[in-house]
């Protein structure tokens, strides 16, 4: 019934809706990442070093030459791997037995001879121009090493995400289970689980997770649980609270009085009652975990790369916000901001619509 009447409050509030909305629409592209990004490579890390740092809607032809043995796999979640040598051409000539081109940019003023002998065997000039050569739009333009910004902007999402859903099912199972035992026996218990809530709050966030960091080696999931065994103090706080409180009920003494096991109590009869305000810390947490990835990356102990992250793609560009082209920083902070933004105020929306007082 509770439940009921705050999802009655919670669908009043427009800002709410819509930064859930915002959020869903988000993890859908985390998911489907590559089958949205324009550049389907592993990473979306397909580099034309010639047409770097080009602004939004740059368009240029690309000519595709094929690897020898070149791989071929393709992946719905993991994109593609080394489909070709890609070569931003600025002007193409055909010949007989193959074609010359010249590269874009300034950085070679000549042309370069391609016989068609480097493709497959029976590949004409009609065949090239269909499957080889084909003009790109950059719709959020390149990065400084000419890296499709949209697609490594789309499939960065998923680190944001993942490390929201990891790091607060990590702080959930340790919290709930550290907060619950000390909150519902007490004793030397309570003391022990207080005495270390106390010392891991003593201790800066920041400065925790790039300890545990370090020990655990740079990378993807060493990122996720580092943020996650330093988020479960402020749950555990909170269960440790409301345990104490609710085992104090009038239900509670009664299973007590008819000899319900203390196991029994706590999962079946306690717990349940702390599922509205977990779910307000978790949305807070979510927002907290994200920036703290991106804090992260920003100093070079995220993800590394050539996996993309919003935080990393901050680091790699934002000395471009006094060279004239803010838009390399800038994208990916409004997508960290805006992300942040949408948790927030939802996690204020709920709480205000499992407030009882209201």
């Amino acid at each position: 019934m509770e439940f009921k009447r705050a999802f009655k409050r919670f669908k009043k509030d427009v800002w709410a809706l819509a930064s859930a909305a915002y959020i869903l629409g988000v993890s859908l592209v985390a998911l489907f990442a590559y089958p949205f990004a324009p550049d389907k490579t592993q990473y979306g890390n397909q580099m034309h070093l010639s047409i770097h740092s080009q602004a939004p809607g740059f368009s240029c032809s690309l000519l595709t030459i094929p690897r020898e043995q070149s791989r071929s796999d393709k992946s719905f979640f993991f994109g593609n791997l080394n489909t070709g040598e890609e070569i931003p051409i600025q002007e193409i000539r055909w010949s007989e037995n193959g074609l010359s081109f010249k590269r874009f940019g300034n950085a070679t003023d000549y042309f370069e001879d391609l016989s068609f002998d480097l493709f497959p065997p029976g590949t004409g000039r009609q065949e090239i121009e269909t499957k080889y050569l084909k003009k790109k739009s950059f719709l959020l333009g390149t990065d400084k090493y000419g890296r499709d910004l949209l697609s490594r902007l789309l499939i960065g999402s998923r680190v944001s995400i993942s490390i929201g859903f990891v790091a607060v099912f990590i702080s959930l199972i340790i919290g709930i289970t550290l907060g619950s035992l000390a909150g519902f026996f007490g004793g030397w218990i309570d003391r022990v689980i207080v005495w270390l809530i106390n010392v891991m709050w003593s201790i800066p966030t920041l400065l925790m997770v790039i300890a545990i960091t370090l020990a655990l080696g740079r990378g993807f999931w060493q990122v996720f649980v580092a943020v996650g065994l330093t988020m479960w103090v402020e749950v555990a706080r909170l269960v440790r609270g409301l345990v104490k409180s609710t085992k104090e009920e009038v239900y509670v003494q009664a299973g007590v009085a008819l000899g319900f096991s203390k196991a029994r109590l706590l999962i079946n009869h306690i717990l349940p009652m702390l599922i509205a305000p977990l779910i307000v810390i978790s949305a807070a947490n979510f927002a907290s975990a994200i920036l703290m990835e991106s804090g992260l990356s920003f100093l070079g102990i995220g993800a590394q790369p050539p996996m993309p992250s919003w935080g990393g793609m901050v680091k790699d560009h934002f000395r471009y916000l006094l060279l004239g082209k803010p838009y390399l920083a800038l994208t990916p902070g409004l997508a960290i901001m805006s992300l942040v933004l949408a948790f927030m105020l939802l996690g204020n929306s709920l709480r205000d619509a499992f407030d009882v007082h209201r």
